[in-house]
């Protein structure tokens, strides 16, 4: 069977899981064919799966929380980012220390970008008043903006941390030794981040396919766990032209902070804790206004592996 696959955003070291799957043909076994079209941001990929022709993507599970509501949403069912990964990104020698030092500041910001998205959430959270601080939005790529960043023409950036890191890299900077993070791990902690999604048509008509799917991508994460220089070959033959140092670091550290949460002890890595799924519902509906959809339109756990196939990432230290 054919699968159209909306990626979360270009060809990038995050991704490798699916290609490594597809590369030692996890996919083929389960009669699956995948054709990967590159996306234009985390969260704009969950209504892309809703109006477009795609039957799969990589989406942000907070995007899918505010469009639950919308005709033919998708559904997660598999959740790959147990750990939120946004952020705001400051100048490390600059003055601000924490979330309500941006008061008055001039943040930067991607059109659809998944933090600014979840910046209400942000605020509710930290005190920070929304309305204090001015937002500017622009198309250029982080390794455009971080050195601009720096030098004083705006005073944060959203984005994800690793995302940031790696094109800053690129941009020839070490990112630990010039930014600092206000990260939403430390400060809203319910929130999930990417997964894989199915468009609702396609779970309806063919939950065989949605099993294998899940099976298939279980696999390549396996395998992108416990040699992560495979995936970043994964990704190299399909996007020669891509800094390899950068999206090696940047695939470690995705893995590292964003896939390392202490609940893949208990359910393993794929699944979500209700509890907690439905906290991050309730926080971002009564943010944005929206009515709250229950955790089954939101995720759905039927596709998933047998506990002792899930994968247990080891869990990091909150913070």
């Amino acid at each position: 069977m054919q699968i159209d696959f909306i990626l979360n955003t270009f060809i990038s070291g995050p991704q490798a899981w699916f290609f490594l799957a597809d590369d030692r043909g996890y996919f083929a076994d389960e009669g699956l064919t995948i054709t990967f079209h590159e996306g234009d941001t985390l969260a704009n990929a969950v209504p892309r799966l809703a109006r477009d022709a795609f039957d799969a993507g990589y989406g942000d599970m907070n995007a899918l929380i505010e469009t639950a509501g919308a005709p033919g949403a998708p559904v997660a069912v598999y959740a790959v980012h147990n750990r939120p990964p946004y952020t705001i990104a400051v100048a490390r020698d600059g003055a601000m220390k924490g979330p309500t030092d941006l008061t008055g500041r001039r943040l930067v910001t991607h059109p659809n970008d998944a933090a600014w998205r979840l910046f209400p959430e942000f605020c509710r959270a930290t005190g920070l008043e929304a309305d204090s601080v001015t937002i500017e939005v622009s198309e250029l790529p982080h390794r455009d903006l971080v050195p601009r960043l720096l030098a004083g023409e705006w005073d944060g950036m959203f984005g994800f941390v690793n995302t940031i890191a790696a094109q800053s890299i690129e941009a020839g900077l070490d990112p630990a030794a010039v930014l600092r993070h206000f990260e939403w791990l430390d400060h809203v902690p319910p929130l999930y981040g990417g997964a894989l999604m199915v468009s609702d048509r396609f779970r309806r008509d063919h939950p065989d396919a949605v099993a294998g799917l899940v099976r298939a991508v279980n696999r390549g994460v396996r395998d992108v766990l416990s040699d992560p220089q495979a995936g970043v070959e994964a990704v190299v033959r399909r996007n020669p032209q891509i800094d390899r140092a950068a999206n090696e670091a940047r695939l470690l550290g995705t893995i590292a902070l964003e896939m390392g949460h202490a609940e893949t002890d208990r359910l393993g890595l794929g699944d979500v804790d209700d509890d907690r799924i439905s906290a991050a519902i309730a926080l971002i509906t009564a943010c944005k206004s929206l009515p709250a959809a229950p955790v089954g339109r939101i995720f759905d756990r039927g596709f998933l592996p047998p506990l002792d196939q899930r994968l247990k990432p080891a869990p990091v230290p909150a913070g």
